[in-house]
């Protein structure tokens, strides 16, 4: 397959977080890894187990149920992350929810290759990768040697963070 100047497209690496806590959180993480095996240009390679995470934030609210997905992917950073929005609407999140608060999906770009790219909508790797057992714990279920540009290995990471009474759900 050739790109717009007939170069190679070159599939990527890509890790997705997942996170609902609103309805039926487990149902809408299927329909969300259903809409991610179908996107244009990628290939679903892995989903990890679900995790039942507390809320990480100052919000009062219902536990999340976590997940991490695992693409390779030819779209460009933006354009998956376009992708990923256009899934969260479909699966009925809404506009002007509260920061941090509760949410029927939240689907998050964790990694795309080796990018590393710091703008208002869109830090690669996400920034909060290194702090966050729900986004860690199911990572190294999939992908337990990645490196993330500028972090480090997933299994050391992984291993530095505090478990704040995750539960893996099978």
């Amino acid at each position: 397959m050739q790109g717009p100047d007939d170069h190679p497209l070159i599939w990527q690496p890509a890790y997705i977080g997942l996170g609902s806590n609103l309805g039926d959180s487990r149902q809408m993480l299927r329909a969300a890894v259903d809409r991610l095996a179908v996107l244009p240009q990628s290939r679903l390679v892995t989903v990890s187990p679900y995790y039942r995470s507390r809320p990480f934030g100052p919000v009062a609210q219902d536990d999340f149920l976590n997940a991490v997905a695992g693409l390779l992917t030819q779209l460009e950073p933006r354009q998956l992350l376009q992708h990923l929005r256009a899934i969260e609407v479909a699966l009925g999140r809404r506009e002007g929810r509260v920061r941090w608060g509760p949410r029927e999906i939240d689907l998050d770009l964790l990694v795309h290759g080796e990018t590393r790219l710091a703008e208002d909508d869109l830090v690669l790797p996400h920034g909060g990768i290194p702090e966050r057992d729900f986004v860690l714990y199911p990572l190294r279920d999939i992908a337990a040697a990645l490196q993330i540009p500028g972090m480090g290995r997933v299994v050391d990471l992984a291993s530095r963070v505090a478990d704040r009474g995750l539960q893996r759900i099978d």
